[in-house]
């Protein structure tokens, strides 16, 4: 059967139910403002949500077929070097993050656009696979989604023909500055559309999934773009998929809106409830960091296993500002001393022992992986 390119669907979307629509939507809403709410609250949220943050770079990463685990890049970043065969992946990982750092620092300046996005994904595909496939620039070939090695004519979908590509990523733009729209019913038909024009050879869909909170960051949903999707996506990856798909096949939206609202929402109570739970370990581990070191870099210590919840003692003292290496491996020994954290290597040489946060990492993954 011969594959034809699609046709980009028309944006804004029209011949939605509304009437089913817009309690849901009020709902996502809710959710998100209940979430949001807490983010405000937070004493320092890229500290205390660091952990999270790094687990929607490994779900959204393993949604395209990476296999490292939170643990696995939380460790490399300690230095404890992982298997060779998950090397790439975490590479891969790595670039996720700084691409979506790169990317909320430019909102605070700029609004979204086509041009911003091309940096991003030049910094996504940095050195990793994909790098060869022309990053940060538009396709101008055909390009198709099936099983690896599968030619056109066997391929589930082919995204529009290159040749309508630059007025479809227009439009496109234009409509992420249209506001009369509820911006969650936006986002879902933004992040749908791109993931239909699938715009460059490789990274689209991870791309995609950092436009969720991006956008719900620029229309002042979320007042830190640190919003959590992909957990919801990866859980659901078959329904996902075919929700996409059937935008193109049956110019079914409506069915695709729905799913992502009701995404939105139990995304949202869980990232609140995870929210939570870091904050109230936070609270109950400054006392007990104090208690343990009497010492004035008792919160220092604390916040620097929360940015980086597997830790070697060399970036320990460089993390807190201890210059005096005795002073950093007294308080380390302190707190292991008190089962707040766990020895995972020991100092060899040259080499410096890695600790852990065992409760953070555990409320991140979800459940227990650790201690």
């Amino acid at each position: 059967m011969t594959r034809t390119p699609c046709i980009p669907p028309a944006l804004p979307v029209s011949d939605l139910n509304w009437q089913r629509l817009l309690p849901m939507a009020g709902k996502a809403n809710a959710a998100l403002a209940r979430y949001d709410g807490m983010l405000q609250a937070l004493p320092n949220p890229a500290v205390l949500l660091s952990p999270i943050t790094v687990n929607e770079a490994v779900l959204s990463s393993r949604i395209e077929g990476t296999q490292a685990t939170l643990e696995e890049v939380l460790q490399q970043d300690a230095g404890i070097v992982q298997a060779q065969s998950r090397h790439a992946d975490i590479e891969e990982i790595a670039n996720y993050r700084a691409a979506m750092r790169d990317a909320e620092q430019a909102l605070e300046h700029r609004p979204m656009s086509l041009s911003l996005i091309k940096g991003v994904h030049q910094r996504l595909m940095q050195g990793v696979r994909g790098h060869d496939k022309r990053p940060g620039e538009f396709r101008v070939d055909q390009n198709w989604i099936g099983h690896a090695g599968s030619a056109i004519e066997n391929a589930r979908f082919v995204p529009p023909s290159p040749l309508v590509l630059p007025q479809a990523l227009d439009a496109w733009a234009t409509y992420l500055s249209f506001e009369e729209d509820d911006p969650v019913i936006q986002v879902a038909v933004a992040h749908a559309q791109f993931e239909v024009l699938h715009p460059f050879k490789d990274g689209n869909g991870r791309i995609g999934r950092m436009l969720i909170p991006l956008l719900l960051f620029q229309r002042k949903t979320l007042s830190r773009p640190m919003f959590y999707l992909s957990e919801y996506l990866e859980a659901n990856r078959d329904r996902y998929y075919d929700g996409l798909l059937s935008i193109t096949e049956t110019g079914q939206w409506q069915n695709w809106i729905e799913f992502f609202l009701e995404a939105m929402v139990v995304q949202a109570d869980a990232n609140l409830a995870k929210t939570r739970q870091i904050l109230a370990l936070y609270n109950d581990l400054k006392q007990r960091f104090i208690e343990a070191t009497h010492s004035q870099f008792a919160i220092p210590a604390l916040d620097a296993f929360f940015v980086r919840p597997v830790l070697n003692a060399t970036d320990f003292a460089c993390h807190t500002g201890i210059e005096n290496r005795v002073t950093a491996n007294g308080i380390l020994k302190q707190v292991l001393s008190t089962g707040l954290i766990l020895r995972l290597r020991e100092a060899a040489g040259r080499t410096p022992a890695v600790f852990a946060l065992p409760d953070l990492i555990n409320i991140a993954e979800g459940r227990k992986v650790i201690g």
